[in-house]
């Protein structure tokens, strides 16, 4: 590789493939002092993603663009914060230029910024040489959000505590994932801060989803899907309720509302059926964002 040494020059690239996730299960089980909440999820990655490009400079600047205009590129973006507390965590002299292609909805509950946070995070170990553990990089990306461990680890892993706290579990089988996301944004925060925990009269059964997943049941993993704080999105966005009824009547095996939505998923065991779902939703609720993918397989393809 030529290195061109004027100062700001590129040194080398990487590109990634930063994952969405989508919650089999979400529950809460209560609410710690410092006013986060406990939670117990089943999480599980997708093979939905954005494109990540990392590129390292001599200039110890940090450079951020994106293909959404409104997208913030400072600062207060998730991926730009978790690149400064690399080079801080590290003490490592440069900087970088990051370049992110959206694909993933925004505040959609399917971790796209938590997402491109983990890739960063991943990146700048592999082009600064650094060696950072897979732990240690979580234990860096905590920092920034409480979903960027997950999408570090990626898989299928159970999450506890404010979802840091990660469980490896076997690998979900493959499955055909319908995403469909309202024409309307969720402040996760808001959705948590109106979720009273002593008024959740329906929790999920993780036991029965974590016994499916290590007996390769699908049928027991999907029966018992369940998220707590539908109640509260789907009374804002009555809407997240007809798109779970029409993915049901059109075939899905099952359908729940993803993290605090408004996403919409089902499970589908036919990729046709799933396809078909797909263009008859996106026509029938006039929807923007609308994908057809499936359940990632880490054990099945090369790891990046």
């Amino acid at each position: 590789m030529k290195i061109n040494t004027r100062k700001g020059a590129i040194m080398d690239t990487i590109r990634l493939k930063a994952l969405a996730k989508i919650n089999i299960s979400l529950d809460i089980l209560g609410k710690l002092e410092n006013g986060y909440h406990e939670l117990l999820m089943v999480m599980q990655s997708i093979n939905l993603h954005d494109t990540v490009i990392i590129k390292r400079t001599i200039d110890s600047t940090i450079k951020l663009s994106t293909n959404k205009m409104w997208l913030p590129t400072n600062h207060k973006n998730i991926a730009y914060k978790a690149a400064q507390l690399f080079f801080k965590e590290t003490s490592t002299d440069g900087g970088a230029y990051i370049d992110i292609l959206k694909r993933i909805p925004i505040s959609a509950g399917l971790g796209g910024g938590s997402a491109d946070a983990a890739a960063v995070l991943v990146g700048l170990n592999k082009l600064y040489k650094t060696h950072l553990t897979k732990k240690e990089l979580m234990t860096i990306g905590v920092q920034v959000g409480a979903d960027v461990p997950f999408c570090i680890l990626r898989g299928t892993a159970l999450a506890e505590g404010i979802g840091e706290k990660l469980t490896i579990l076997p690998p979900i089988p493959q499955t055909h994932i319908l995403l469909a996301k309202p024409n309307v944004n969720v402040s996760t925060k808001s959705v948590f801060r109106e979720i009273v925990v002593d008024s959740i009269k329906e929790h999920p059964d993780t036991a029965k989803i974590l016994l499916g997943i290590n007996t390769h049941n699908k049928k027991l993993i999907y029966d018992n899907m369940y998220n707590v704080l539908e109640t509260v999105t789907t009374a804002r966005h009555p809407k997240i309720l007809n798109l779970k009824q029409e993915m049901l009547s059109c075939g899905a095996i099952n359908s729940l509302m993803s993290g605090s939505g408004p996403t919409v998923f089902g499970v589908f065991n036919n990729k046709e059926t799933c396809i078909l779902a797909s263009e008859h939703i996106k026509s029938r609720f006039n929807l923007k964002e609308v994908f057809v993918t499936t359940t990632y397989l880490p054990n099945t393809r090369k790891e990046k």
